[in-house]
């Protein structure tokens, strides 16, 4: 434990956004799956409905620091290409 004052509100403030990035990822796994199932089903219309909101919380997600912006362009043109071929 630190003794430190700033070191303490350092750790308290690393807890939030660990705490956030987790929220923010598991969120971000939730929209891939919907998305993924939505593909996998060959369901055009919701994967039209769902593809926008996924796209975007994929972006949110990089712009925010969540994960790497490589990793965002990556999931985000698998996706786009797997759902091109319905």
């Amino acid at each position: 434990m630190a003794n430190i004052k700033s070191q303490k509100k350092r750790n308290r403030t690393n807890e939030e956004r660990r705490q956030h990035n987790m929220a923010v990822k598991s969120r971000l796994r939730t929209y891939l799956k919907t998305a993924a199932t939505a593909i996998d089903e060959k369901d055009a219309e919701t994967v039209k409905k769902v593809l926008p909101e996924v796209l975007s919380e994929i972006d949110r997600a990089a712009s925010k620091g969540v994960i790497h912006p490589n990793t965002a362009a990556r999931k985000k043109s698998s996706l786009q290409r797997r759902a091109s071929s319905l």
